[in-house]
């Protein structure tokens, strides 16, 4: 991990106010963080100019210093977006108060009963890229669950984020929540990311949201617990008794997340009995609808308007509207090869067999198996299923879709009788 860096003063101030509102969140009633989480959502309503306007600038700044267009799109707020995030807070603001729940817990104990007790995990860090919405979406789940959030965004967002954290803090400020509860690390402080993700005694849990490479990043240097976040690469199998239009519609309707394609199908194994015509057949919708495709060597061959896949691309997301196709000659040679190459987050299967679908269901090491079925992620899902901040695809603290849930965790309450 290398050596761990002294913070700044800056920086320990932060995470120090942070610690010690999270204390203060834990102890609040359900009602007053609803009411704070109102006040969120108002907020960010009647200053979107103000938002709007340091996007806008932020935009201008990045085409300059040559961003990648995949984080331009990132980037870009529009007012649906920001009325999407509104929205949440106004759903989180509405929904129980999860430290309410009790959960059946089995402990091998000989009197008494136990329970278990949902309860906040304390101070959560979001190091992300771009996405300057997500801050205020990661924020609103903090204060539903009872924790305070540290923000450390990149430079290419760094005034939409200062004018959102700055908008929240004022919020949350009015609604009587402790000072501390939403802090924000600028970009520009140092190496202010790994000082950030080695703070063990202050942070408990970091949120890493951006490219593989950023992922990667915060994996090897933290020593901090890390929840795991993937986008794209993606698999598809298409059994031979899966249709064609099913085929289709799960991956455009898997691409048509915005503005990251968390779910984006780019990789689809097909069996080789397939029928070419309707292999061309399906080649020519996705083309029409402004999709490059890719082949392996065997596809290439006999498909000349497909590109050549490199090697590297079957482990890489494309992140863009780009799918590659793959001919495996069994279920088992493509549950292998998706076990080997996918990101492991979110993969899907289109097929009539029951007895394949419970394969890849008992087989595949997934987080998520979609099988005819649509892969779409959605922050903002329909009233009464979970909202999800993004996927995991590791196997420890939580693995799936990121959601209230993730951000607590569980206590044992062991209650013995009175004594005869």
């Amino acid at each position: 991990m290398g050596d761990i860096l002294e913070p700044t003063p800056d920086l320990l101030e932060i995470v120090q106010r942070a610690h010690e509102a999270a204390a203060e969140l834990a102890m609040l009633k359900g009602a007053q963080r609803s009411t704070a989480l109102q006040a969120m959502a108002k907020a960010l309503q009647q200053q979107q100019d103000r938002i709007l306007e340091a996007n806008t600038l932020d935009l201008e700044t990045s085409r300059e210093m040559a961003v990648p267009d995949l984080m331009l799109d990132w980037l870009r707020l529009t007012p649906e977006r920001l009325q999407m995030v509104t929205q949440i807070l106004q759903q989180l603001a509405n929904s129980p108060d999860p430290l309410q729940r009790l959960l059946n817990v089995h402990e091998p104990v000989t009197s008494g009963q136990t329970y278990g007790r949902l309860t906040p995990l304390g101070v959560i860090a979001l190091v992300f890229e771009s996405f300057p919405d997500l801050g205020a979406i990661a924020a609103g789940m903090c204060i539903r669950t009872g924790n305070s959030l540290v923000l450390r965004g990149g430079t290419e967002a760094s005034q939409t984020n200062q004018v959102i954290a700055e908008i929240l803090q004022g919020a949350l400020e009015d609604a009587k929540l402790p000072k501390g509860a939403l802090e924000l690390v600028p970009p520009d402080s140092g190496d202010s990311i790994k000082e950030l993700i080695t703070q063990d005694d202050c942070i408990d849990l970091v949120l890493p949201y951006g490219r593989t490479s950023l992922v990667q990043q915060i994996i090897q240097q933290a020593n901090v617990p890390v929840l795991k976040t993937a986008i794209g690469n993606c698999y598809l199998y298409w059994s031979p008794s899966g249709s064609v239009d099913m085929t289709r519609w799960m991956i455009l309707e898997s691409h048509r997340s915005e503005p990251d394609p968390v779910n984006a199908i780019e990789k689809v194994l097909i069996h080789n009995r397939q029928d070419v015509t309707t292999l061309q057949m399906l080649w020519r919708n996705l083309q029409d609808k402004g999709f490059h495709l890719r082949g392996d060597e065997k596809l290439v061959a006999d498909f000349p308007e497909l590109t050549l896949v490199e090697p590297e691309d079957w482990s890489t997301p494309y992140l863009s509207r780009t799918v590659a196709f793959r001919v495996v000659d069994s279920s088992e040679q493509a549950i292998a090869w998706m076990n080997r190459y996918s990101s492991g987050h979110a993969d899907a299967l289109v097929t009539e067999s029951y007895t394949e679908s419970q394969q890849f269901a008992t087989h595949l090491n997934s987080a998520t198996l979609f099988i005819n079925a649509s892969p779409r992620f959605c922050r903002h899902p329909k009233q009464g299923t979970p909202i999800a901040l993004g996927m995991s695809n590791q196997k420890g603290h939580h693995r799936g879709f990121i959601t209230l849930s993730s951000l607590m965790t569980t206590k044992h309450i062991v209650q013995g009788h009175e004594a005869l």
